[in-house]
């Protein structure tokens, strides 16, 4: 692997002399800005208190904006023409503070420096707490076609544990606002194996999903990332640590539920109600796509080439005030590290992993893996079972050692 620490300006043919990857392109939008930080975020995101004065929607704006018209600049260097933008995926933080009005902004955005495919899904994250009818009747009409919600769960206690300051039934309400409103694809998140959820409070939170008449689900396994308030409190002893028999038991009755009500699995950690309910921008990261990632702190990925922005809101909008290129650092990677990350995302999706793939010692394993019933062969394809989903990264780490 190639690597550097200096910002991309200073090896601009790493970025430039490097093609598309011939898939799909998307473009992510990180919004950095949170109203309240939740105990088991690592996010890159900041509350009001914490940016001051240094920092703004509006200089956070402009910032993208500029960004934005110097990355189309530059793949315009390429030497095949930018490929329209099949997918945009607005995450954050908290988009949603933004307003319908704000989010308009960051769309239109978009559409002043690249080509957007006619059926382009354009979708963003949102706060039930800081959603509205009149909010997602003005990003449908802007353009938006999916909106994937922040449930996490339907219990009082649970959130309290997870600092969510949404009421329990904020999210189900919000998702039918958003149906009432146009979407026809609407997402919630679930976070399940909080400390203190009984089996009694996911099935409360499966319940409250399936009134919600969404068609898509993505659950989450609680993950105590060091550094977090949360992770602090595990170590002090005031809460217990996720336990491994727990999640998997949490998994295996949501993924019952789920699929009982047609939403069936298409990633490890994701449910569709069928094909067009997926969410293509993240199938277009597991299945190799190339992508521009603008915002404090995005990845972006163009054949091969990965770089990395700033972190702080207000050094990424001082950065290209100042005309440069808000990225960080970048890495070129190797075709081994390419067919290491190709095994370990494409070996979550239902459609399984192409043995072709595979060099001998890993078709070797694969073939160990299969007699152990962790996975099957279906055609050409190695495919988990259902106990194989369970130990997914156990998997593709015998695959690869």
């Amino acid at each position: 692997m190639s690597s550097a620490a200096a910002p991309i300006e200073a090896e601009t043919p790493a970025l430039v002399l490097r093609d598309f990857g011939g898939g799909p392109f998307g473009i992510y939008i990180h919004v950095p800005f949170c109203a309240t930080r939740c105990g088991y975020c690592d996010f890159n995101t900041y509350t009001a208190g914490e940016l001051g004065t240094s920092a703004s929607p509006q200089s956070w704006l402009e910032a993208l904006r500029g960004e934005l018209a110097t990355a189309a600049e530059r793949f315009a260097a390429l030497p095949t023409a930018t490929p329209e933008v099949a997918t945009i995926f607005v995450g954050g933080g908290t988009p949603s503070l933004l307003g319908g009005d704000g989010l308009a902004d960051v769309l239109d955005s978009v559409r002043a420096n690249f080509a957007l495919a006619a059926d382009a899904e354009v979708t963003t994250e949102s706060n039930p707490e800081s959603t509205a009818p009149e909010f997602f009747e003005r990003i449908r009409a802007a353009g938006f076609t999916r909106v994937s919600l922040g449930m996490q769960s339907a219990a009082q206690h649970v959130l309290k544990v997870l600092d969510r300051t949404h009421t329990p039934g904020r999210a189900v309400a919000a998702a039918k606002e958003a149906r009432a409103a146009g979407f026809d694809h609407v997402n919630l998140d679930l976070i399940y194996g909080t400390p203190g959820e009984r089996d009694s409070d996911l099935d409360a939170s499966l319940d409250a999903v399936l009134s919600a008449g969404v068609d898509h689900v993505s659950a989450y396994s609680l993950i105590v990332e060091d550094g977090t308030a949360l992770a602090r409190r595990v170590r002090r002893g005031e809460l217990p640590a996720p336990d491994d028999d727990v999640l998997a038991a949490r998994y295996e009755r949501i993924d019952s539920r789920l699929d009982a009500a047609g939403l069936t699995w298409y990633e490890v950690s994701n449910w569709a109600a069928g094909d067009s309910a997926r969410c293509r921008h993240n199938l277009g990261y597991w299945d190799g796509g190339d992508w521009l990632g603008a915002g404090p702190g995005a990845h972006s990925h163009v054949g091969g080439v990965r770089w990395w922005n700033v972190k702080h809101p207000a050094r990424y909008a001082d950065t290209v005030a100042r005309g440069g290129f808000p990225a960080a650092g970048w890495e070129m990677l190797t075709a081994d590290e390419q067919h290491t990350e190709r095994v370990m995302l494409t070996v979550r999706l239902r459609t399984g992993l192409p043995l072709e793939e595979l060099a001998p010692k890993e078709s070797a394993a694969a073939t160990r893996i299969i007699a152990d019933g962790l996975a099957v062969r279906s055609g050409d394809h190695l495919i988990l079972t259902d106990r194989g989903r369970l130990l997914a990264d156990g998997v593709v780490r015998d695959l690869l050692t």
